[in-house]
């Protein structure tokens, strides 16, 4: 005693916690009840769930089945400390990690969600035969399923979500190939614009090339004229052939009324 007191350790507890367990009939030696008290366990405590189970309320976990509909499960764990394990075991947040796994996974692998609210106990049964405690400073005595409420449906949501994503994505591309279609008749007209120019720029040589060829002798004035003649001439031909077909399109229209 004197010496676990000089190292640190609680006398008083690792004193309370051997009579408790001899009085429980619990295997409890000094050297392990000092072994348990310097690891920062509180001995007298384990002595006492050994004696009388704790139960270790999870919180609700969520899980979704194959169906989409997500299942809220709430479990109470019956535990019993281990003296074996006390020292070097996990704690309580282990064994509230391992049954939320269990949940999940049991309520993942069920059809429906309706089977797992017809069947709540399956769920107990799953995780109580993973052996959950290995490895924790408790034995797990049973696992109730306290709770289990329908949530969302994850799978519409998600479906819901894939087509929305889809639908930007289609309208995405639906307006680039817009914008490719209005660039492309953009370049369609600048290309008749400039070809415009082009002959534009052409007829105004026209005059130009005819000074040229008169001053340098190539073509005479008679030629010019009887050029003059034969543009005139040609003009005037086109109007009369317009004035023939205006005509001809009036009495067509007239024959019919």
């Amino acid at each position: 005693l004197e010496a676990h007191y000089l190292a640190g350790g609680n006398v008083n507890t690792v004193v309370d916690a051997l009579i408790a367990a001899q009085r429980a009939n619990i295997e409890l030696g000094f050297e392990r009840a000092t072994a348990i008290d310097l690891a920062g366990r509180n001995v007298l405590e384990a002595v006492q769930v050994s004696v009388n189970p704790k139960v270790i309320e999870t919180p609700n976990v969520a899980a979704v089945a194959k169906d989409g509909i997500e299942v809220m499960a709430k479990a109470r764990v019956t535990v019993r400390a281990n003296i074996e394990r006390l020292v070097g075991g996990a704690g309580e947040e282990t064994i509230i990690a391992r049954v939320g796994e269990g949940i999940v996974t049991t309520v993942g692998s069920a059809e429906t969600h309706k089977a797992v609210l017809e069947n709540p106990d399956g769920i107990s049964e799953n995780v109580l035969n993973k052996g959950l405690d290995s490895g924790t400073a408790f034995e797990i005595l049973s696992i109730d399923i306290a709770d289990v409420d329908v949530g969302r449906n994850i799978g519409a949501t998600l479906q819901t979500d894939q087509a929305e994503a889809d639908k930007r994505i289609a309208q995405a591309k639906a307006e680039e190939r817009r914008a490719m279609a209005v660039a492309k008749e953009q370049e369609m007209k600048a290309e008749v614009q400039f070809q415009r120019a082009k002959v534009v720029e052409a007829e105004a040589q026209v005059p130009l090339a005819l000074a040229d060829a008169l001053k340098s002798g190539n073509m005479g004035a008679m030629d010019y004229y009887n050029m003059k003649n034969i543009m005139s001439d040609t003009n005037m031909r086109e109007s009369i052939s317009n004035i023939n077909k205006e005509n001809d399109n009036n009495n067509n229209s007239n024959k019919r009324d």
